[in-house]
């Protein structure tokens, strides 16, 4: 991308992502990046290895109508990600209870605290049914929280009822986030 320097000059050094949400250059196609579900990034089938350029890149990711871009102010290519384009790597508790805060952490350092504006999604495989659990990152881009990390989760959770139901969930930013029904746990 010719304009990464410019975008990069325009986040400033550790400012964090760009404001890509105020950007609306022409689409120029389709660039053959890829980011696994484990979050490594990937150009043209190699593994990106310089984190320096992958947390670039994730500063000017955007997604629009469900498929990723990479967004500068002059130009916009497509990418694939193959389940969420963050992976959170781990967190961090602080309080009790309803008032418990979990500080997560993804693989390129973006930290936000789950609660109404970052808010724990959890799905089920169909067949499988195995979990696989995210927090929103920012504007549609979610992280897929690491297995350890989902583990520890799990230690933290409650019983209560929500919306007539009891569920098995966890607190965090003043909001209960529903795991799964209690009476699938017994």
């Amino acid at each position: 991308m010719a304009s990464l320097q410019a975008a990069q000059k325009g986040t400033g050094k550790g400012a964090g992502p760009a404001p890509v949400h105020l950007w609306n250059p022409p689409f120029c196609g389709d660039l053959d990046m890829q980011i696994k579900r484990d979050g490594t990034w990937f150009y043209q089938g190699t593994p990106i290895g310089r984190p320096g350029l992958v947390k670039l890149f994730s500063n000017i990711l955007k997604l629009e109508a469900g498929k990723y871009y990479l967004v500068t102010p002059v130009e916009k290519v497509g990418i694939t990600v193959e389940d969420a384009p963050f992976v959170a790597v781990d967190f961090e508790v602080s309080g009790l209870g309803e008032h418990q805060d979990l500080q997560f952490e993804t693989q390129v350092g973006d930290k936000v605290t789950a609660g109404p504006e970052h808010p724990l999604r959890f799905m089920r495989d169909a067949e499988t049914e195995e979990p696989s659990p995210y927090v929103m990152i920012r504007a549609g881009l979610e992280a897929l929280i690491d297995r350890k990390s989902f583990y520890r989760l799990v230690e933290l959770g409650v019983h209560r009822p929500h919306k007539g139901q009891d569920w098995f969930g966890l607190w965090s930013g003043g909001a209960f986030f529903p795991v799964i029904p209690s009476a699938e746990l017994t």
